[in-house]
């Protein structure tokens, strides 16, 4: 049996403007908007994807799932993503660590990864 990512579902209030952050982070588009989803990707075709979906529950706790970013330039890829929205976040990483943590503007945490050369990196 074959089976593979099609999308990552995320919890949002607005779902309009999570989908816009997350185009702007990922150089990604809107590929479907509707009142209770939007879709965003690369392009039609390509996967994962991400959809976001209306909830009314505020978050109340860390993600137990979470996005890493490995961009090729650390540092200019965190001030570019702060200036979209994001906010530092501490959930507990310390120092010394080689990722930084950020949340979106909806507090979903998220890491920006050193510049990776291979997937075991």
């Amino acid at each position: 049996m074959a089976v593979r990512m099609y999308q990552l579902v995320v919890d949002a209030h607005d779902l309009p403007a999570l989908a816009r952050f997350w185009c702007q982070v990922l150089d990604w588009k809107v590929l479907f908007e509707a009142e209770d989803e939007v879709v965003i990707g690369a392009d039609e075709f390509a996967m994962p994807g991400m959809c976001f979906v209306p909830v009314q529950e505020k978050k109340t706790a860390k993600n137990r799932l979470h996005i890493d970013l490995t961009p090729d330039d650390q540092a200019a890829e965190v001030e570019r993503i702060l200036a979209l929205g994001a906010r530092p976040a501490d959930v507990g990483q310390g120092d010394g660590v080689s990722w930084v943590v950020l949340a979106d503007p909806e507090d979903n945490e998220f890491c920006v990864l050193r510049p990776k050369r291979s997937l075991r990196e």
